[in-house]
């Protein structure tokens, strides 16, 4: 099966990005390399292109209550122009898909989902409600960093939205992201990507490629899709309970997740950081054990350029999940020292 191209590919191409298969798309993982547009991001500001995300709109009057049966956190908290995170599972609670939730009027919905969850949510949405899938025709760009408000400043509050013109081109401006820096997410018509894209990087923004948006985001141990978070993982598992609302009534998974609130879910999701001097890098799958017995394994994993030591997410038996747990991390048939450390291991600011 080919890969889908982004209306930027071009574009990428002719920085010189290595380009990879991800989702299904052909998305730059590098320009000039990753440690490079790390620190870009976290020092200054870079440019991600998402345009690989799902965009759905869903209107009408029955649009808040039929979303707020779908999703874990309360649509009925979120007014006209805010954004919120939340979660769609199946009825054992498993995730399908993590998203983020727009209210753009009164009664109409903008949703960004991951990109290799396009065709399954929207399957499973439009079971229930008519479903405007927009994903063809819209690009999405992320202005992520300390000086990103130098570049774009919409006057916004963290999780807000904005239809508003961008250098001239009309846009939706969103202050979320998925660095663990402040920033924007700016979605618009494919026609305008490559002008947008060109210029904000006239006004000094760093190109950066996936391989960077997985350091920054894994520092700051928001969970992947596919990978932290599955449809055989729970909300309540991957430690995501302040985006449940379990006031809220009936919402698909809830019983499932009341119970493992109520009584310990038998696994949990935790960060951890590499102890030993020199080790390589944590990956997926690879074991995790505690006194030389098996009791997890990572779900993602990378070499922090913040913290200069390997990091990672990864399920573990719920009695050794406590922050300062000494653990040890299988690579490659040899162990690893490693310490259970307090979620985010990265926070601005400190």
């Amino acid at each position: 099966m080919s890969l889908q191209q982004t209306p930027l590919h071009a574009a990428h191409v002719a920085l010189g990005a290595k380009m990879v298969p991800f989702g299904g798309w052909d998305m730059p993982v590098q320009y000039a390399g990753i440690l490079a547009e790390h620190l870009a991001v976290r020092q200054h500001v870079g440019l991600f292109d998402i345009s690989h995300m799902g965009e759905f709109l869903v209107a009408g009057p029955t649009a808040e209550t039929t979303l707020n049966r779908l999703f874990t956190n309360d649509v009925h908290k979120v007014a006209v122009g805010q954004a919120q995170y939340t979660l769609m599972c199946n009825a054992t609670g498993g995730i399908i898909d993590d998203l983020i939730l727009y209210r753009t009027a009164p009664n109409e919905f903008l949703l960004i989902v991951n990109a290799g969850n396009i065709a399954t949510d929207f399957a499973w949405i439009s079971q229930y409600i008519t479903v405007n899938n927009q994903s063809d025709q819209t690009a999405a760009l992320a202005l992520q960093g300390p000086h990103a408000r130098q570049i774009l400043d919409p006057g916004l509050a963290p999780f807000h939205v904005v239809r508003q013109a961008v250098f001239g081109k009309n846009c939706w401006v969103a202050r979320t992201g998925y660095t663990g820096e402040d920033g924007y997410e700016i979605l618009c018509d494919n026609a305008d990507a490559v002008f947008l894209w060109n210029e904000f990087l006239k006004r000094g923004a760093t190109p950066c490629g996936l391989g960077a948006r997985d350091t920054l985001r894994l520092e700051a141990c928001l969970p992947l899709h596919g990978h932290d978070i599955t449809g055989d993982t729970t909300p309540v598992e991957a430690g995501l309970n302040r985006f449940i609302a379990f006031d809220k009534g009936d919402f698909t998974g809830r019983d499932v997740l009341l119970q493992q609130r109520d009584h310990g879910a038998a696994r949990k999701l935790v960060a951890f950081q590499m102890t030993a001097a020199k080790c390589p890098p944590p990956r997926q799958h690879y074991p995790v054990l505690d006194a030389g017995r098996k009791i997890g394994e990572v779900t993602s994993g990378t070499q922090s350029p913040t913290l200069g030591c390997g990091i990672g997410l990864g399920y573990v038996e719920a009695g050794s999940a406590a922050v300062g747990t000494k653990i040890e991390i299988e690579v490659r048939g040899k162990l690893f020292p490693a310490i259970i450390a307090k979620k985010p291991l990265y926070k601005r600011g400190t």
